[in-house]
């Protein structure tokens, strides 16, 4: 059972933005008394800051620390990434709303629904654990990490729509990258692995005089993710392929030179002593061909590309909120050059 929910709930999405310079300044008009900042002609309410730190101070709570102190170094660091995550969420949703991108109940409630499957064996008790654990509401993990997570990748999916890799850029990549596509010999086999060389003989023993090999595995062996399957393992000279694995070099010197379905005499290796059986014959090395790498070579140089969209993507948007942000004073973000606004005078 989980314990612990597996996201952060500040500032988890807009990393990225930070990165980009995203909440850029300079915009004049005062900022009411009750915000903190104001984005264009939209102010975020001092409720959002204080609500948003306190999910943050929760977070301390749950990791059996004490939250920062006001007026310390690692107050003013959160207190700017609470303001910049906010003045980021709020440029975000202001360009998602020019783009029709929008994030619905549904969609919140579907990722909800993924994230118990996935970590919480479906259960919803084991999930209202976790946020109890980490002293958050439902009601805040969806406002701070579920609805800003869905939305920066549905814009993301919006703005890299047209995203497209042609066959010859793919097939340039291939002949430019040949090498990378080499994968080396591999061979099925099967082992057991114990501490001492006389058991190790003992099984050699029993087993060319017709044990099966996979009771002796899954009673003897060490290595209990092959022992589970009878010792089997598809071993690879100098690499890794797929599911095949590399094995250290007195393994592999044996598994190489064994003939198929012979059993080889104990291997020491620093793991201890291993009874390898050969269970097929040695595939050897080749260079996959083009057909047999062309999508995954597309997806790689999509997604590279859809990143380069997105982070330009980005860019611009800060670029074009340069100068729309104001903040109130006290709460402008140390990273951010933007003049503070005046705080607002009050009557009475």
């Amino acid at each position: 059972m989980k314990t612990r929910l597996p996201f952060l709930a500040l500032t988890v999405v807009l990393v990225a933005l930070l990165a980009a310079g995203c909440g850029g300044g300079g915009g004049s008009g005062s900022v009411p008394n009750d915000s903190i900042a104001k984005v264009g002609d939209t102010p975020i309410p001092k409720s959002t800051f204080n609500a948003l730190m306190t999910v943050a101070f929760a977070k301390y709570k749950a990791q059996g620390q004490k939250a920062p102190t006001v007026g310390t170094p690692a107050y003013t660091q959160l207190r700017d990434q609470a303001v910049s995550f906010l003045v980021q969420e709020e440029e975000l949703q202001e360009e998602a709303d020019k783009l029709g991108v929008k994030v619905s109940q549904k969609d919140v409630e579907d990722r909800l629904a993924l994230i118990k499957k996935t970590y919480y064996h479906d259960s919803e008790k084991q999930l209202e654990a976790a946020l109890k654990k980490d002293d958050i509401t439902l009601a805040e993990l969806e406002q701070y990490n579920l609805k800003p997570t869905l939305l920066s990748e549905k814009l993301q999916a919006k703005v890299t729509s047209n995203v497209k890799v042609t066959k010859s850029a793919a097939q340039k990549y291939y002949e430019q990258n040949k090498a990378s596509f080499m994968t080396p010999k591999t061979r099925e086999v099967r082992h057991i692995l114990v501490n001492s060389k006389s058991l190790a003989e003992t099984i050699e023993t029993k087993l060319k005089n017709g044990a099966s090999f996979a009771s002796l595995a899954k009673q003897y062996s060490k290595d209990t993710g092959s022992a589970a399957q009878g010792g089997k393992l598809c071993v690879a000279h100098g690499g890794t392929s797929g599911t095949c694995q590399q094995t250290v070099t007195p393994f592999d010197k044996a598994a190489f030179s064994l003939k198929t379905n012979e059993i080889s005499q104990p291997v020491k290796s620093r793991f201890g002593y291993h009874i390898i059986q050969a269970l097929g014959a040695v595939k050897p090395a080749h260079t996959q061909t083009f057909a047999e790498v062309k999508a995954q070579i597309e997806a790689n140089l999509a997604s590279q590309q859809k990143q380069k969209a997105w982070t330009a993507w980005l860019a611009k948007m800060a670029k074009d909120f340069k100068g729309k942000v104001t903040y109130q004073t006290g709460y402008t973000p140390a990273t951010t050059t933007t003049p503070t606004a005046p705080a607002p005078t009050t009557t009475g």
